[in-house]
C-alpha cells in the first residue's frame, strides 16, 4: 500500500486537527492508545514474505535462463553470419540476416514478457501478503483497543512503546503456520 507524501501528511494533519479541536473530555474516559507499524518489515521478514521473495528469485532465474540460452543462440547465429559471409550468395545471406532480425525481435519480446510476468508475480505475492497483513492489523487494533495504528514509514519520531511491528510480525506467522495445518 503506497501513499503519496501529499497523502500521509494529510492524514496526518488531520488527525492532529481533530486532536487538537476534540474536547479533552472526549480522551478522559478513554485512554487513547496508539500503534505503529513498519509494514516494510513485516513483508521482508515474514515466513510469508521469504519464502514469496524464494520463490521470486527462483522466477527470475527460471527467466534468466531461458533470456541466456536465446542469447547465446543469437550471438551463434551472428558468429555464422560472420564466418561464412564470404561464401554466402547474396539471398542467402539476405535471409540469414532476416533470419537473426527475427532472433531479436523475439529475444525482446522474450525480455520484455519475463519482465512482465515477474512484475505480476511479485505484485501478486505483495498484494496476499498486504490483505492478511491489513486484517491481522485490524484484528489487533480490535482485540487489543488501540485508536489508531498507523505505518511507521512517514513518522519522524514515535515513542518505541507504540510499535507493534514485532506482535504482528510473529501472529502473522503464527495465523500461517496454523492455517497450513
Amino acid at each position: 500500500m503506497r501513499h503519496t507524501r501529499f497523502g500521509k501528511r494529510s492524514v496526518i494533519c488531520l488527525f492532529f486537527i481533530f486532536l487538537l479541536v476534540t474536547p479533552i473530555t472526549v480522551f478522559a474516559a478513554d485512554t487513547a492508545k496508539f500503534g505503529a507499524i513498519d509494514v516494510q518489515k513485516v513483508l521482508n521478514e515474514s515466513e510469508a514474505g521469504k519464502k514469496a521473495k524464494t520463490d521470486l528469485e527462483g522466477l527470475i532465474k527460471s527467466k534468466q535462463i531461458i533470456i541466456d540460452e536465446k542469447g547465446k543462440s543469437i550471438e551463434k547465429l551472428k558468429a555464422d553470419i560472420e564466418k561464412q559471409a564470404s561464401v554466402l550468395s547474396a539471398d542467402a545471406r539476405k535471409n540469414k540476416e532476416e533470419e537473426l532480425e527475427k532472433e531479436l525481435r523475439e529475444y525482446q519480446r522474450l525480455v520484455q514478457d519475463s519482465q512482465a510476468e515477474i512484475k505480476k508475480k511479485e505484485a501478486d505475492l505483495t498484494e496476499t501478503i498486504l490483505k492478511d497483513i491489513r486484517d491481522m492489523i485490524d484484528k489487533i487494533g480490535e482485540e487489543e483497543g488501540y485508536t489508531l495504528i498507523i505505518e511507521k514509514g512517514m513518522i519522524l519520531y514515535s515513542s518505541k512503546g507504540i510499535d507493534i511491528t514485532d506482535p504482528v510480525l510473529k501472529k502473522y506467522d503464527e495465523l500461517r503456520t496454523k492455517s497450513r495445518k
